[in-house]
């Protein structure tokens, strides 16, 4: 029993962060996303600029009572599997609509941006991975200089973290035309290995719903 709770103490002394990031930062022991920094176009890197670009607070629009209903059901059944990580309510309402409105944004499937963040972060707003990811959806701050600010601590804002993760994923779709394992790798930095991939779509199955 000793011998065990050392090992616990150890394990707990090697994951510390000293001083303010304690309060700030968890690290992340899942699959360590590290996007790799590539050359872009300059029109890409325009593209990519604009659409990371902040707006209003996201507000999702539906336009017909089969759209409201659709975002309803699909609310409900977030809510419930998401409790087990975002225990509260008005934290999980916030996230939900917030991601809603990313990945509809990027036109991306609302069960895979969820998937994508299970495996990434376990739902942890401040997890950084030991590549230095950040956030939900585990975003390398070089991506804050190649199309965003410069400001890397903006990762840990909901919305800037899902607006990035979201166009980062879309703009790895596009250029794997839209073939989703290597999309994912290229993502995660791990572009064709299986394991990542893998996770994600398993990860998936289970955020599934006829609105997604």
């Amino acid at each position: 029993m000793a011998r065990g709770r050392r090992q616990v103490l150890q394990r707990l002394a090697l994951y510390a962060v000293s001083g303010a990031a304690a309060s700030a930062a968890t690290l992340s022991h899942g699959w360590a996303a590290g996007q790799i920094e590539e050359p872009l176009s300059q029109s890409v890197r325009t593209a990519l600029s604009a659409a990371v670009a902040l707006a209003d607070p996201p507000q999702p629009v539906l336009g017909s009572a089969a759209e409201r209903q659709a975002y309803a059901q699909w609310l409900d059944h977030c809510n419930a599997r998401l409790t087990r990580w975002l225990p509260q309510s008005p934290e999980r309402q916030e996230f939900l609509q917030t991601l809603w409105y990313e990945a509809r944004r990027a036109g991306l499937s609302l069960s895979l941006v969820l998937g994508l963040i299970q495996t990434e972060s376990a739902f942890r707003k401040y997890a950084i991975s030991s590549a230095g990811a950040r956030g939900y959806m585990q975003v390398m701050p070089f991506w804050t200089r190649t199309i965003g600010d410069g400001d890397e601590s903006k990762l840990f804002h909901l919305q800037t973290n899902l607006r990035f993760g979201c166009v980062i994923l879309r703009y790895c779709l596009d250029r794997e035309k839209g073939d989703l394992p290597l999309a994912l790798g290229r993502y995660n930095g791990s572009r064709g290995q299986a394991a990542y991939p893998h996770a994600v779509l398993q990860s998936q199955r289970r955020w599934q719903l006829q609105v997604d």
